[in-house]
């Protein structure tokens, strides 16, 4: 009966050894990346963004003279990994502004995501946005009230970014039981 129990402990312990750590924050989820690539479109080789910026791929900031950290030519598969690979800094930032005590479903940690991804890191941080989120605020009034704002560039409201928050508001508002915020 021993020898069981010993066999039965180092299975148990082989097992939480090789599995693999959760990812923290998790990746989005499909209908975030859906929704970001809807209003980035696939654009397959470097031209500029509505404020001139050289994009490529799905909202992909080239970070080299003709884009040539980018493999050419470029599909819309791998346009998409490119995509998951850049999303990976918006979502840890986004993570990590976020307070602890600010609980997020899949759907509504996307939505700012998306939003994060377009307007950036710094402008996301040091947002009302966040910072009502973080004071305890209904998550769904905040994001109904203070993402349309956002649809100013170049100077210019934007009718697609006007579109975009529209759908991100919705996204964020959209029911879900999968919780990623706090992670």
């Amino acid at each position: 009966m021993q020898a069981f129990f010993t066999l039965l402990f180092t299975a148990i312990s082989f097992a939480l050894v090789q599995a693999a750590p959760s990812a923290c924050p998790p990746g989005v989820n499909g209908a975030t990346l859906s929704l970001i690539k809807e209003f980035e479109g696939f654009v397959p080789k470097p031209a500029p963004d509505p404020i001139g910026l050289p994009t490529v791929g799905y909202g992909h900031l080239c970070k080299t003279k003709g884009c040539s950290e980018v493999k050419f030519p470029l599909t819309e598969a791998t346009a998409t990994t490119l995509l998951v690979n850049d999303l990976k800094q918006f979502e840890s930032c986004l993570n990590r502004a976020i307070g602890s005590n600010v609980r997020l479903n899949d759907n509504q940690f996307g939505a700012l995501a998306s939003w994060t991804f377009n307007e950036g890191c710094g402008n996301m941080q040091s947002s009302t946005l966040i910072k009502r989120l973080n004071a305890g605020q209904n998550p769904n009034t905040v994001a109904a009230e203070e993402l349309p704002k956002w649809k100013i560039a170049g100077g210019h409201p934007l009718p697609g970014l006007i579109r975009r928050r529209a759908a991100e508001v919705k996204l964020f508002q959209t029911a879900s039981s999968t919780i990623v915020h706090p992670c």
